[in-house]
């Protein structure tokens, strides 16, 4: 054991020594460089020796030392200096990064407050009066034990849909022709527009536009400017006797609240749309609406359309709600129930597209839950007999076309061949459909049947304008070998004399290639 401790005594000790011989040698070495005795020791010797000369040398020298030891502390002072005031600088800039992280807090705070406050749409954002009490710092209004704002005894929120309880009190429905098919229906709709209004479109565009309100509740009508398209959707409004609700779209459309409109929590007013108003309209009575949504795509539709592509796709009507308001009043309209509004069921939406420049592109979350029909040529004139308006309710209007879905399912013969092109589809262009739109291909295929249209027909319309319209979003130059295969498969399934639709809309996707 003592040869261990004296292996480790002599090892540690060459390192530890040696680290303090270098400690102490630099303080030895201040030491001496400051040794004042020792510099009058050598001043004194060589002094004696070399009589007046060695002063004046050993001034010099003495002036030169205290030059060099001035310039030693200078420079350590400036270090000094520049260390605290390089920490003071960062100190200062981390101030103000937290000052102006402070200020930025404050003004996001007060642009909350500005836009859910002054004029915030609070339905939409679902902020109630607790938040915003938390938000500004004042006491907004309070709830009463039957969930009503207290101090608005007085106060009329929505004056428009409070004049409309008024009108509509004593309303009485009018005796409607609930005779019609609706073969009848559309030559009917087709005489109307030309005699009455002057718009001319062949029976087969007549019959798709109708078909397709039995598949959806969005119809999008596309095209060049100028073919037609809202005239189309106006003059259905005046073939039923309920003009449409034309609502353009603008560019600056991003949320729900420009169709439904917004509470204002700084007039305590509710901002009532026009469709709102329609909206509300429509649920006194059993007429057909038909709202209009002119130039849909100049703003993004997934954005504002949003919340009605859900409601909409719910299968029971009595579920589809819309939150107006977080609370009620005791003025509310009549048909707000603790702030929420049912939609009417006999309203149904109609957009208008134009594919420019200065549009977005539909997604497919919107061409999915949509019916789209093209009208790219302009009508062709004829004559025909003054044609009056008809007097239909939304009831019959669905009953016939529900009655030509129940009396013209689609054969079996046309479903297997369906099957069969989804699996070619599948297998050449990995596109798929799904139950969506399976189901509107049921639903649309009978109606166009019951309108006068024969089945093959309907089908090629909704298949070209449903499926092989994703071919869109493929990269077309992959795909141009393809689209010969295809045409030439449709030609064997359903006979080269058919399916002129989906062919044409393939041979102009190959020409874009």
């Amino acid at each position: 054991m003592d040869v261990v401790f004296k292996f480790l005594f002599q090892f540690l000790g060459q390192f530890f020594g040696s680290l303090w011989g270098a400690i102490s040698g630099v303080f030895v070495g201040i030491g001496n460089a400051f040794n004042i005795p020792e510099y009058i020791s050598i001043i004194t010797r060589y002094t004696t020796t070399l009589g007046g000369v060695a002063w004046v040398v050993a001034i010099i020298a003495i002036i030169l030392l205290i030059a060099v030891l001035a310039l030693v502390v200078f420079f350590i002072v400036a270090s000094l200096k520049k260390f605290f005031k390089a920490r003071s600088a960062r100190k200062d800039t981390g101030s103000l990064v937290h000052e102006v992280q402070a200020l930025n807090r404050e003004v996001m705070r007060l642009n909350l407050e500005k836009d859910k406050i002054l004029s915030m749409k609070v339905s939409q954002i679902g902020l109630n009066p607790n938040e915003i009490s938390e938000l500004t710092g004042e006491e907004l209004e309070t709830l009463n034990e039957e969930g009503e704002a207290d101090g608005d005894s007085g106060e009329v929120r929505f004056l428009k849909l409070v004049q409309l309880d008024e009108d509509w009190a004593n309303y009485q429905p009018p005796e409607y022709d609930n005779d019609i098919t609706l073969p009848e229906f559309c030559d009917r709709f087709r005489l109307f527009a030309c005699s009455r209004l002057g718009l001319y479109y062949d029976i087969a565009m007549i019959r798709r536009f109708v078909a397709a309100f039995a598949s959806t509740r969005l119809i999008v009508l596309q095209g060049i400017s100028g073919t037609g398209k809202t005239s189309l959707a106006y003059a259905f409004g005046k073939y039923v006797r309920n003009p449409s609700v034309i609502t353009p779209v603008q560019p600056s459309w991003r949320d729900r609240s420009e169709l439904f409109g917004y509470f204002n929590e700084f007039t305590k007013k509710y901002n009532e749309t026009e469709l709102l108003r329609a909206m509300y309209e429509a649920n006194y009575n059993e007429n057909i609406y038909l709202v209009i949504l002119d130039e849909m795509n100049i703003a993004r539709v997934e954005y504002y359309f949003a919340e009605m592509l859900s409601i909409l796709e719910m299968p029971r009507k009595d579920e589809w709600i819309v939150d107006l308001v977080p609370n009620k009043w005791k003025n509310d309209p009549k048909q707000l129930k603790n702030g929420k509004f049912t939609v009417p069921p006999n309203m149904w939406y109609c957009g208008t597209i134009n594919n420019d420049d200065s549009t977005f592109a539909v997604t497919d979350k919107v061409y999915d839950r949509a019916m789209p029909i093209n009208i790219d040529n302009k009508g062709v004139a004829f004559d025909a007999p003054d044609t009056p308006p008809v007097v239909i309710n939304y009831h019959h209007f669905e009953d016939i076309l529900n009655q030509a879905k129940a009396d013209n399912p689609i054969s079996e013969d046309l479903l297997n061949k369906l099957a069969l092109v989804d699996d070619y589809v599948i297998a050449h262009f990995r596109v798929a459909f799904g139950n969506r739109i399976m189901k509107q291909i049921k639903d649309y295929v009978p109606a166009y049947v019951g309108t006068g249209g024969t089945e093959i027909d309907g089908l090629d319309y909704i298949l070209a304008r449903k499926v092989l319209r994703k071919f869109e979003a493929l990269n077309l130059s992959y795909i141009r070998d393809e689209i010969d295969g295809l045409i030439a498969y449709f030609d064997e399934l359903f006979g080269e004399e058919n399916m002129g639709e989906c062919k044409s809309y393939l041979l102009m996707l190959k020409k874009l290639a």
